[in-house]
């Protein structure tokens, strides 16, 4: 089985597609101190890029887990998510409050999602 690597580097892969499968790295937002819906956007948008380099689209997710820095942002974070997904296609999904690698990153996603086979 192959895999393909999405802009790695020293560290991680942003994406890692294998056995049909497209693994993306916790995502975080481009600008620091925003609120959580303007992170979750850029973050969200970062993930259809993913998505799309990969071969596959967010109608494909299958899981995806968000860390928010304040559980208290949940509602605010949801509201954008909810927007996102296509209607009928929510993947599983785990939302935890953790202490993030940079504290002014308010929230990071990372999610799996199948590829479209040609």
């Amino acid at each position: 089985m192959s895999i393909r690597r999405i802009q790695p580097n020293k560290r991680l892969s942003a994406a890692v597609i294998h056995d049909g499968i497209v693994y993306i790295s916790g995502q975080v937002p481009d600008t620091p101190h925003a609120d959580v819906a303007t992170q979750t956007r850029e973050i969200l948008a970062k993930i259809d890029r993913l998505l799309r380099e990969a071969g596959s689209d967010k109608s494909r997710l299958i899981n995806a887990n968000v860390w928010l820095a304040d559980i208290i942002t949940f509602d605010e974070m949801n509201k954008v998510w909810e927007a996102w997904l296509p209607e009928g296609q929510a993947p599983a999904r785990a939302t935890v409050e953790a202490r993030i690698a940079n504290p002014a990153y308010r929230v990071e996603i990372a999610a799996l999602a199948a590829v479209n086979r040609s």
